[in-house]
């Protein structure tokens, strides 16, 4: 009897597609295995879902699968139904969901488990050898001093990014070999767990908030808010010494790449236990390394950012999302998945707690603590001896400012450095002009593809679209009238850090944005500089924000945040409280009092008032009853269909008619289709539509009944549409 197999491809169509299984591969099929097929012209990589005998294909239709890749399940029986249950929360196919679950590395065909492991190690030659004979290769000479203390793994030494020209000549000369040993599981950990360091005396809070934690058992979620500063590090570390000594693992989800180094120190530090890392600057054999750790059981401890979420754990223990407001837990491009909703899903399937922590809880989180789904635990004091921040407005209606900056805050800069402490600007707009402008006809220059116009970037001699990448040299001549008198319209990062050179020329400056970080182990190198003193004045966009600890930073200065207080996105308020928060939280963390100064045109917001006056839990509640009244998320359920094509009307007349399809009445609402924010990017233009339901059980319920109807429609085949639940952005 001839076996078939459904397998589910990475490709969009929300199907899974059949195959016939070559009778001598028979007994290899079982249900979650790679399996390599034809797939029109191309072969692809994908995973079995399901086995039959039947199939509703005729014999000329049927291609044969072309190869086995594993002979047994990739993933455990909780993660499958995880990515099962997420491909059809997010209306996607099963085989896009399972692409987002594996490692590039294995969708490319790569071997499951390493059976053995490279090892580098010095000769006899090469411990007796005289070092100073490489006078002329430092290079070598840096190389040989490691291998005379151990050996390394071939990923050690592409971690340590050695030189591979040293190396070369070093095995050529005898003085190291290269040996491979087969590899033997290690899971001593289990047995017996090793501290590096003597934990920390935590506070009664703290105490509290680890007793009533260790006590869960099975699934439980909570939320830990904890002002910035008030220890939630400890509480994490505490809690992990626990899990770990019951010989199972943990999961901890960060939002930023930029967050990972320091966290993984701290946990390093304090555990003797191998630390998997899991984040996007990693090669693909890296992040396959770290996932086969894992997945054996040999990593006790799972750091990474968002993808990280679906790496295997023999023994799991427990999850934790750090700064679980992130919006970066949410993928924007491809299946739109959220981390946080999808870890709290995996903690109930797998039966072990969820920690989500922050100072600033996002407004879902919160209103599931407040209405008990959650269990909810405060920190309300600052660990340590750290003193509550001083805030103050500087109000720059009709003030002159400098770059940006007014009188009272270089006043207070001088003040802070004079003393010897360091200083944070926070300035949301990188490069070095938000725009460029004409002085004599008031032209401003945009770009071509999209409705922004160009940011400068001096350093770089160019213009530069930060919407779809557009960039050109800096013109000389004004496009509207020729004139030369061209200007930088309004400070960007680099400017300002420019100006504070100038400015404060006894104080080093180090500016850190998505421009100066982007070299590898670039963002780790000026943190660590930060850390001795090497720098007195930090200028950062949103990346400084986050989770850093800078013991000697006592001022923090935002500049510019109007912008974020008048925007087209209902989650702009919320955005801006925990943005403000969360930079605040950077100022007086150690014994130094802190100082925070916000610049503004606006010192009589009541959303700015209530923020400083109440504090962000306060603002968060008053914020959750607002969108309660005016039916918004997480009141209502929302689903956001966005369409772009060349030609406006073609993506006007498809929402129109998808408008159609939706139900509407008193617990269901259609809004749209309306122009996107930025009506034009990159050549497209842009319109979507919102559906809204009262339980999000029905917004499921009709919109898988009209995606099959949505999908047949003819113009559904002229545009570009996406679907986006639960958006975050709707810009």
């Amino acid at each position: 009897m001839p076996v078939f197999v459904e397998v589910a491809l990475p490709v969009p169509m929300r199907q899974s597609f059949s195959y016939q299984v070559n009778a001598a591969d028979e007994h290899r099929v079982h249900k979650g295995i790679r399996v390599k097929v034809p797939f029109g012209r191309q072969q692809l990589i994908g995973l079995v879902t399901d086995i039959s005998n039947t199939c509703s294909l005729t014999p000329q239709q049927i291609k044969s699968v072309i190869e086995f890749l594993d002979d047994a399940p990739l993933l455990p029986d909780s993660l499958y139904k995880l990515t099962h249950w997420a491909a059809r929360y997010y209306f996607c196919s099963v085989g896009q969901m399972l692409s987002q679950a594996l490692p590039v590395a294995l969708r490319k065909g790569a071997e499951v488990t390493a059976n053995s492991t490279t090892f580098f190690l010095a000769t006899p030659d090469g411990k007796s050898a005289d070092l100073d004979t490489l006078k002329r290769a430092p290079a070598q000479r840096k190389v040989m001093t490691l291998f005379l203390e151990r050996a390394l793994t071939q990923e050690e030494v592409n971690a340590l990014e050695l030189s591979k020209a040293a190396l070369k000549a070093l095995l050529e000369r005898g003085w190291i070999a290269k040996e491979v040993r087969a590899k033997a599981l290690d899971l001593s950990w289990r047995e017996e767990l090793t501290l590096g360091e003597d934990p920390h005396q935590l506070n009664p809070e703290q105490a509290i908030a680890v007793a009533t934690l260790n006590q869960q058992s099975g699934y439980h979620c909570t939320l830990l808010e904890g002002i910035t500063g008030s220890g939630k590090t400890e509480v994490y570390l505490a809690l992990l010494e626990s899990v770990l000594k019951k010989g199972l693992q943990a999961l901890i989800l960060v939002p930023e790449i930029g967050l990972t180094p320091q966290t993984i120190s701290r946990f390093k530090h304090r555990f003797n236990v191998q630390v998997a890392v899991i984040h996007s600057g990693l090669t693909d054999n890296q992040r396959l390394n770290a996932w086969r750790q894992a997945r054996s059981g040999e990593a006790a401890i799972i750091i990474g950012t968002r993808s990280a979420l679906f790496t295997p754990m023999p023994y799991p223990g427990l999850i934790i999302l750090d700064e679980e407001h992130d919006s970066s837990f949410k993928q924007q491009e491809g299946v739109g998945y959220h981390a946080r909703d999808l870890a709290v899903m995996r903690g109930h399937l797998e039966k072990i707690p969820v920690l989500l922590g922050s100072a600033t809880p996002s407004l879902e989180t919160l209103q599931n603590a407040l209405s008990g789904r959650y269990h909810h635990l405060s920190l309300g004091q600052r660990a340590g001896a750290a003193e509550k921040v001083r805030q103050g407005i500087v109000d720059i209606r009709n003030q002159p400012l400098k770059n940006g900056l007014s009188h009272a805050l270089l006043n207070e800069m001088r003040i802070h450095l004079d003393a010897g402490n360091q200083v944070l600007l926070f300035l949301n707009r990188r490069g070095f002009s938000p725009a460029l402008l004409c002085h004599e006809c008031g032209h401003l220059h945009e770009c071509d593809r999209c409705d922004a116009f160009f940011t400068v970037h001096q350093s770089l001699g160019e213009i530069r679209c930060h919407h779809c990448g557009n960039h050109y040299a800096i013109p000389r001549q004004c496009h509207q009238c020729g004139s030369t008198m061209l200007m930088g319209q309004g400070v960007g990062t680099e400017q300002l850090a420019e100006a504070l050179t100038k400015e404060f020329p006894k104080y080093p400056v180090v500016r850190i944005d998505r421009d100066t970080t982007s070299r590898k182990g670039a963002l780790e190198g000026h943190l660590n500089a930060i850390h001795k003193g090497e720098y007195k004045i930090l200028v950062g966009t949103q990346m400084l924000a986050k989770g850093h600890h800078f013991p000697d930073v006592t001022l923090v200065g935002l500049l510019d945040v109007d912008g974020a207080l008048f925007s087209a996105d209902f989650r702009a308020p919320e955005r801006f409280g925990q943005l403000y928060t969360q930079v605040s939280g950077r100022a007086g963390r150690a014994r130094k009092a802190g100082t925070v100064l916000l610049q503004t045109h606006q010192c009589d917001n009541p959303i700015l008032r209530e923020l400083m006056h109440k504090g962000y839990g306060e603002f968060a509640r008053g914020q959750l009853e607002e969108r309660k009244q005016a039916l918004l998320p997480p009141a209502w359920h929302m689903l956001l269909l966005r369409a772009e094509a060349h030609r406006p009307e073609d993506a006007d007349e498809f929402l129109n008619q998808v408008a159609a399809i939706l139900p509407q009445n008193d617990n269901c609402e259609v809004i749209g289709p309306m122009p996107a924010p930025m009506d034009k990017k990159a050549g497209k233009f842009r319109r979507q539509l919102m559906f809204q339901t009262k339980e999000r059980s029905q917004l499921q319920h009709s919109f898988e009944v009209a995606l099959p109807q949505i999908e047949a429609l003819p113009l559904a085949k002229k545009c570009r549409w996406s679907l986006d639940r639960d958006p975050q952005d709707l810009l």
